[in-house]
């Protein structure tokens, strides 16, 4: 039986993957950036390079597909359409945007754009069941 808070405690771990994510950006950032940017208006863009620039990108990806994911979880939540399909994509996409953020970080090429596609095809799974 799907105890139906399940898929919002995943929901929750996403939220803590994400902040993960913004705090290891911000870090790499620093010192590139330095204080007084930081502190700053910000008025005059400081690209990143190497480490910061990738966890700024991964960061700024998963601010992309996260919207979609916490809608389609909310969505199977209100519907009642939660199943152990809906459950187990809510946990792939999870464990894969987990995954993400360290191939993205180090540069591993392939692997990362495979994972990615791995949690999206997590959140369409999610979609579908609340269509079926």
């Amino acid at each position: 039986m799907i105890i139906p808070h399940q898929h919002l405690i995943w929901l929750g771990l996403a939220v803590v993957v994400g902040a993960v994510n913004l705090i290891w950006a911000a870090a790499a950032a620093q010192p590139q950036r330095g204080r007084e940017w930081n502190v700053g208006p910000r008025d005059v863009p400081c690209p990143l390079t190497g480490m910061a620039g990738r966890l700024e990108r991964a960061f700024a990806n998963f601010r992309e597909t996260f919207p979609f994911f916490v809608a389609v979880v909310i969505g199977a939540y209100l519907s009642a359409q939660l199943s152990y399909v809906t459950l187990y994509a809510t946990i792939t996409y999870v464990v894969a945007r987990a995954i993400y953020l360290p191939l993205y970080a180090f540069g591993v090429p392939y692997w990362r754009s495979l994972v990615w596609a791995v949690s999206f095809i997590a959140i369409l799974v999610i979609l579908a069941a609340l269509f079926l």
